[in-house]
């Protein structure tokens, strides 16, 4: 079958967008193979641009966007409260017990300011169950859509020594991460982070309230006593404003309005 070509624009009434040289007369014929092969080196140029461009970065989930705004939201919430709760009683034990004037295993040179603790236990209470139940619904989603097993397992091949060297020597000297997808540093950071530290936080912090540890006195038993969980509490709250501190670091270094705007629209052209 021949198709006979009379316009410059006829080309584009077939659907192809592929200009066609002018020539005297009337404008050679054009089987369909060839007008499809034309068409097919023009959407392999429109590749090869987009390609030029950058590479998308990782699509962030509906899910997960929403999530990680909830519980940034949340935990800068806690993280203004803990410091108003902490100024009040800068001090910390290990036991069940503690008070002013006992023997403390430290104390943290801050002025004591007993006016914050009560809005700050306030906020403290209403921003941590709002985080708790965030983190339920990421990590049901987690498991039961596989997010864990594809973003954060890392490979077989990224376990090797080799691979481990590189990863941390490029992040010793502050390198911006060349790869897409997550590290094997970053992966394990994540992990860490999702099923140790938050679920170690949440847990002393229930095992400091006096009416859980009435009905269940197990829960501050495990850790040697409330003082024992307070004292375990602001370590892992440490942890954790030390891996937000690092997390912000290398969003940074690989393209802070591109990384944020990922997070926020779900995806982003690689760039800075």
């Amino acid at each position: 079958m021949r198709i006979a070509v009379d316009s410059p624009g006829a080309l584009c009434r077939f659907g192809i967008g592929v200009p066609v040289p002018p020539t005297p007369g009337l404008y050679p014929r054009a089987t369909i193979p060839q007008l499809l092969a034309m068409a097919e080196s023009a959407r392999a140029r429109d590749f090869a641009v987009l390609e030029t461009r950058g590479a998308n970065p990782p699509t962030h989930p509906a899910i997960v966007r929403v999530t990680h705004w909830i519980t940034a939201v949340s935990f800068l919430a806690l993280l203004l409260s803990g410091l108003a709760i902490l100024v009040a009683h800068p001090r910390f034990y290990w036991g069940e017990t503690g008070a002013v004037g006992a023997p403390s295993l430290f104390d943290l040179p801050l002025p004591l300011q007993t006016d914050y603790s009560g809005w700050g236990r306030h906020l403290h209470f209403l921003a941590a169950w709002v985080c708790v139940l965030t983190g339920i619904v990421y990590v049901l989603y987690g498991l039961l859509r596989s997010h864990f097993r594809q973003a954060f397992i890392p490979a077989a091949t990224h376990l090797s020594l080799p691979s481990i060297a590189v990863v941390v020597s490029n992040h010793l000297r502050l390198k911006p991460p060349a790869e897409i997808e997550y590290n094997v540093l970053q992966r394990f950071a994540y992990l860490a982070v999702v099923f140790v530290l938050f679920p170690a936080i949440i847990m002393t912090g229930l095992a400091m309230s006096p009416t859980l540890t009435s009905v269940f006195p197990a829960l501050s038993g495990v850790f040697g006593g409330r003082q024992s969980a307070r004292t375990a509490h602001f370590f892992l709250a440490v942890s954790l404003l030390l891996f937000l501190l690092v997390h912000v670091v290398m969003v940074w270094l690989a393209g802070f309005r591109t990384r944020v705007q990922a997070m926020i629209t779900g995806c982003a052209r690689k760039g800075r």
